[in-house]
């Protein structure tokens, strides 16, 4: 279940670069060709950057394609490696997604109580900004949901299942 929602984030993820890549190349015509642009577009795909990042996280977790320091985990057992991996998640991912959920909840409160809008002319409009930082939030709990999956699978392991 838990690693449905990293799946389904991923591939939200995944057609998004593709859509980031289409309105991009849309700006650049309007630019270059018509000599117009849109602000409100141009916000719109450095949004979408951060979107996929965020989102795209858990589903890195997911697939074991995030960032590691490989010296001696590649040469541990199974049970080894399920033993790093739940201490991992517990001691490191969990306590640091939640300093960032605790972190971010205020920022992204504050930035509904002023109905923050684009500082730009022409910029996209309040509820927008505040609803694309609350990716501030699910970026944690996505993360964080998809560590008790690991957690849950290496526990498995260790007791040899």
């Amino acid at each position: 279940m838990l690693d449905r929602l990293s799946t389904v984030l991923g591939k939200m993820a995944a057609w998004l670069t593709l859509v980031m890549v289409f309105v991009t190349f849309v700006i650049v015509v309007m630019r270059y060709v018509f000599d117009a642009g849109l602000i409100w577009l141009q916000e719109t795909v450095i949004w979408m950057h951060a979107f996929v990042f965020m989102v795209g996280a858990a589903y890195t977790l997911q697939k074991d394609e995030h960032v590691r320091v490989d010296i001696f985990y590649r040469k541990m057992s199974s049970r080894g490696r399920a033993l790093v991996d739940l201490l991992g998640v517990l001691i490191f991912l969990l306590p640091l997604c939640v300093f960032l959920g605790w972190k971010a909840f205020d920022f992204v409160a504050l930035s509904f109580r002023m109905h923050e809008a684009s500082r730009e002319s022409g910029g996209l409009p309040y509820p927008l900004i505040p609803l694309l930082k609350a990716i501030l939030l699910v970026m944690p709990i996505t993360v964080g949901l998809q560590g008790l999956a690991m957690a849950l699978q290496s526990l498995r392991s260790l007791r040899g299942r």
